[in-house]
Order: structure tokens, then C-alpha cells, then sequence
């Protein structure tokens, strides 16, 4: 057997695990582990392909099998987490939520057939999406009881499907060289983020609440949210 093959598939299969770990938190209501095991898979996502790359294999098995990962990791375990979080406060309306993991599904399966994707995304990718719902569910319940928060979060996850599906492009993080120009808005993201967490660890320390570290993950996305649209604006203006 050709180890080397395998490395690659052995590393999305991590990202598998995460995402079924991070299924059973979530029903555990450890939303903050589920959304820690969703950060894990995410990395492993991103090792699968970059393994991949360095070592040049590929298969059609690794291709088929890093869908069923991402979608369990980061469809079904986001969906299952903000299902659980929501149902002590709007009942049995919650399993709206998990309309999340099919949306998630037709994502992965346009990404894998749409050429136009190797650079650049159309309609949100699915590791910031899951991101951002695992961390609004480390939010404290009692910021979100007797409002119309809980009905808010539920509404808003309907967008998120449609922006999973849209033709809307979004920028990627991928680097083809580690120069300023021609990747402002990888670098900006990413000195962004840096910003976002020493500040949300800061005040996770001052607090003594950790919890409070984890809403890091959505203000990120919001961030990659602002800088996609500024700079969708700027590449029409340039054309």
C-alpha cells in the first residue's frame, strides 16, 4: 500500500471525526466544545487538500469522501448545534434549523461541478457559515429568553441557505504567492482576525468568562462579510 496516497484521506477523515464529535456536544448542549471540534475540522479541511497538494496525490474517492466530511462538520453539526440551542426557547420550531445540513449538501455538490470555483467561491462556503452559527450558540441563554432573539436567530438562518446556494462570489483564502499585491483582501481578512481575537481573549480574561473568546468566530465572519463586499465594489469599479 502506498502510504503517501492515503495521508490525505486519513486527514479528511479527522475532519469527519470533529464534525461527529462535534454532533454529539451539541446534543450534550456543550455548544462551546462543538464549536471547538468545528474549528478542528476546519483545520483538517484545510490540511486534506494542502496535504494533497505537497505530496501531488489525488484520488476520486478523497474528492467524494472531503464532501461527506465537510458536510457533517460543517452543515449537520452547525444545524444540530443551533437546533438544540434554540428548542428550550421556541419548542419544536427549532428543527428549522436543520434545514441547514441539506443547503450545506447542494453547496458542496455545486462546488464540486462548478468550474468557475477554483480561485474564488460563488455563495457563501461552508466552514465560515458553521463557524458562525456554532459560535452565536456560545452565546448565554439568558441573553436570548423572553425576546424575539431566538425567533431572530431562527429567521436568519434561512438567509444563511440562501447565501450557501446563491450566485453571490465571495473572495477565498487561498494564497497562490504571499505577496501584498494582488492578495489585499486575503491579508486584510486575516490581520482582521488576528484584531478580533487578541481583543475577544482579552476581554475573555478580564471577564473570566472563556465563552466570551468563542464569539470571536462570528465577528470573524462578519469581517469576511465587510471585506467581500468592499472588495466586490472595488473590483466593478476597476472593470
Amino acid at each position: 500500500m502506498n502510504i503517501k496516497r492515503i495521508i490525505p484521506d486519513m486527514i479528511t477523515s479527522c475532519n469527519l471525526l470533529c464534525g461527529a464529535v462535534a454532533v454529539m456536544m451539541a446534543v450534550q448542549g456543550h455548544f462551546s466544545y462543538a464549536l471547538l471540534f468545528i474549528i478542528a475540522g476546519a483545520l483538517f479541511d484545510f490540511g486534506d487538500g494542502a496535504s494533497a497538494r505537497l505530496l501531488k496525490v489525488s484520488n476520486e474517492i478523497g474528492i467524494q469522501l472531503d464532501s461527506l466530511a465537510d458536510d457533517i462538520t460543517f452543515g449537520l453539526a452547525p444545524s444540530m448545534m443551533v437546533c438544540c440551542y434554540l428548542k428550550p426557547m421556541i419548542g419544536w420550531w427549532a428543527v428549522i434549523a436543520l434545514l441547514m445540513a441539506p443547503f450545506a449538501a447542494i453547496r458542496l455538490a455545486k462546488f464540486n461541478l462548478d468550474k468557475r470555483q477554483t480561485s474564488s467561491f460563488i455563495g457563501l462556503a461552508t466552514p465560515p457559515n458553521a463557524v458562525f452559527w456554532g459560535s452565536l450558540c456560545c452565546l448565554p441563554v439568558g441573553m436570548m429568553e423572553h425576546s424575539c432573539l431566538p425567533w431572530v436567530m431562527l429567521a436568519m438562518t434561512l438567509v444563511s441557505n440562501y447565501l450557501l446556494i446563491s450566485e453571490i462570489p465571495f473572495f477565498s483564502l487561498k494564497f497562490h504567492d504571499l505577496h501584498w499585491r494582488g492578495n489585499e483582501d486575503k491579508w486584510l481578512l486575516l490581520i482582521g482576525m488576528v484584531i478580533i481575537l487578541v481583543f475577544a481573549i482579552a476581554k475573555a480574561i478580564c471577564y473570566g468568562h472563556w465563552e466570551l473568546a468563542l464569539l470571536a468566530g462570528a465577528a470573524c465572519v462578519i469581517w469576511y462579510f465587510v471585506l467581500n463586499i468592499i472588495s466586490q465594489l472595488v473590483h466593478r469599479h476597476q472593470a
